[in-house]
């Protein structure tokens, strides 16, 4: 198989960090639980665009946007810097579609991530369990024992068995590697709609880690959007429950993803 076209292409100049900037990955995956909450933060903290990375490893397609303009599928990696910290952000359309380019793809955004002085790496996902919660929790693995052992302190359930698949893994696992730090924040979720509220608590946890604040009100919003959303889907589930001769009308489209 050849080796998949990566492009990282400037769209802002290259910043001189202050402090090591902690590199925080929201791809999209079950539920935009990681997408969501990195795309508030860019949006919160008004963080500049520093590159897009197109790759041929992603799906063959465009996406339209609302102005009417079709542009390929793409990363883009964002930059923010307080007082205190500095983050590289990271966003995107979509994940590459079979393991080499994913190997290739986590490789580079930790090479241009490490070129800026990047000192750790968190990957933000989805935990799926198959049914709705009213408050997710928040799970979490890291590449070293003194960050899975500080988990309790900020109401993290740390894992202890299975697997994380796809980019959200592969990054933290390659930065291992080359010695450096990797958590992977995983935010409860039915794995049926795009969940806000596991955004929100994986986002939480987050910013207690980095001590960093943020204005959760947009976010909020959407979190209550997804309420209302799953007790539309919870009525038609009961609806349909109900025997034929109660009558049944066919539920409409709510949008959720199955």
């Amino acid at each position: 198989m050849p080796e998949p076209e990566i492009r990282f292409i400037h769209t802002g100049e290259m910043p001189k960090p202050k402090t090591a900037p902690h590199l925080v990955c929201g791809f999209p995956g079950s539920g935009f639980v990681g997408k969501l909450a990195v795309d508030h933060l860019i949006e919160e903290l008004k963080a500049t665009r520093l590159v897009d990375i197109y790759s041929s490893s992603f799906p063959p397609q465009v996406l339209i946007g609302a102005d009417g303009t079709a542009e390929l599928m793409k990363n883009s990696i964002f930059w923010w810097e307080g007082d205190d910290a500095s983050l590289l952000l990271l966003t995107g359309d979509t994940q590459p579609q079979n393991p080499d380019s994913e190997y290739a793809l986590a490789s580079q955004i930790l090479d241009f991530a490490g070129n800026l002085g990047m000192k750790q790496v968190f990957t933000l996902a989805a935990y799926i369990t198959g049914v709705f919660v009213e408050k997710p929790r928040v799970f979490g693995t890291a590449t070293d024992t003194e960050t899975v052992a500080g988990f309790a302190n900020n109401n993290v359930s740390a894992m202890d068995s299975g697997s994380i698949t796809g980019m959200n893994g592969l990054v933290i696992g390659i930065a291992k590697m080359r010695g450096l730090k990797g958590t992977c924040l995983l935010g409860e979720t039915s794995g049926y709609v795009v969940d806000a509220k596991a955004s929100k608590a994986v986002l939480e946890v987050l910013l207690k880690l980095i001590n960093l604040k943020v204005d959760m009100a947009n976010l909020d919003k959407r979190a209550k959007d997804t309420e209302m959303l799953i007790q539309t889907i919870e009525q038609q589930m009961s609806g349909r429950a109900r025997p034929a001769s109660e009558g049944q009308q066919r539920p409409q489209n709510t949008g959720y993803i199955s």
